[in-house]
């Protein structure tokens, strides 16, 4: 079961989280939707397609982004979040600033999706008094450097200790284990080797006994795989996601909902419960 501000999830089937970000940078779908009315209408055009999640982002964390100022990222974020807040979905808010993290609670944000799991100073005081969920994401490096030179002496030993480690902080502080989710943050700081064996023992991650989210939709490594441009890689993610919950995945995060839900109704079927 997953908790998450106003809404609770048995986690009976995969939720979709779609994607809306309002930023000029974004590695698929930069500049698409900076403008708040349109970041809206495309918020609301998801849940049609079957969102479960709207995860709104107002800065950039592709390989090389710059980063955003705490202003900027909230005048991009705040008006969004406040026209998709009777969307009838949880809100979740992508952001690494406690800053915005509290404007956004404030707000009544369900959800903190932090690629930096909550390390800011002050990040997991700001979650401990709210009801929303928390996603703590794995990643090595930051945005701007994070791909030039990735190392591991063991990716999957690695990413779950460091999760482990960030759930038992999160948990000492206050957090419920049910608000918790975690994501082994593929792409970021990671190469295709380092992607391609989390994806392999994505099941490793369930003994830390919380859901676990995955963000592959049009990512590099499905590029690589299969050379691809990043608007030919709707295929590749459906497989990607698939993937990812016939191995323990209950959360996808992804820009093309209404595929992956059609999909993932399939798997249901056969592998989920009735």
């Amino acid at each position: 079961m997953l908790l998450a501000g106003r809404f609770t999830y048995p986690l009976s089937r995969p939720l979709i989280m779609g994607i809306v970000n309002v930023t000029p940078d974004s590695f698929s779908d930069g500049g698409r939707f900076v403008d708040t009315q349109l970041a809206i209408a495309h918020g609301l055009r998801l849940v049609e397609e079957g969102a479960d999640i709207l995860d709104i982002g107002g800065e950039s964390t592709r390989p090389g982004a710059a980063l955003v100022s705490e202003q900027e990222e909230l005048e991009r974020v705040l008006p969004v979040l406040n026209g998709l807040a009777h969307a009838g979905v949880a809100l979740s808010i992508d952001t690494q600033k406690t800053a915005v993290m509290r404007a956004a609670l404030s707000v009544g944000v369900d959800m903190v999706n932090d690629v930096n799991a909550l390390q800011q100073s002050g990040a997991i005081a700001a979650l401990v008094g709210s009801k929303a969920a928390v996603c703590l994401m794995h990643k090595q490096g930051d945005p701007k450097t994070m791909q030039q030179l990735p190392l591991y002496h063991d990716v999957v030993a690695e990413v779950h200790e460091f999760l482990q480690a960030r759930i038992v902080a999160a948990q000492a502080a206050g957090i419920a284990r049910e608000r918790i989710i975690i994501d082994p943050g593929f792409g970021f700081g990671k190469n295709l080797e380092h992607n391609v064996s989390l994806l392999q023992k994505l099941q490793s991650l369930q003994d830390l006994g919380v859901p676990v989210l995955v963000g592959l939709s049009r990512k590099s490594m499905l590029g690589k795989i299969a050379n691809l441009e990043v608007h030919e890689r709707v295929y590749a993610s459906i497989a990607a996601a698939v993937l990812a919950v016939l191995k323990g995945a209950k959360i996808i995060r992804v820009h093309d909902v209404k595929a992956t839900r059609d999909a993932l109704k399939i798997v249901n079927a056969v592998e989920g419960e009735a």
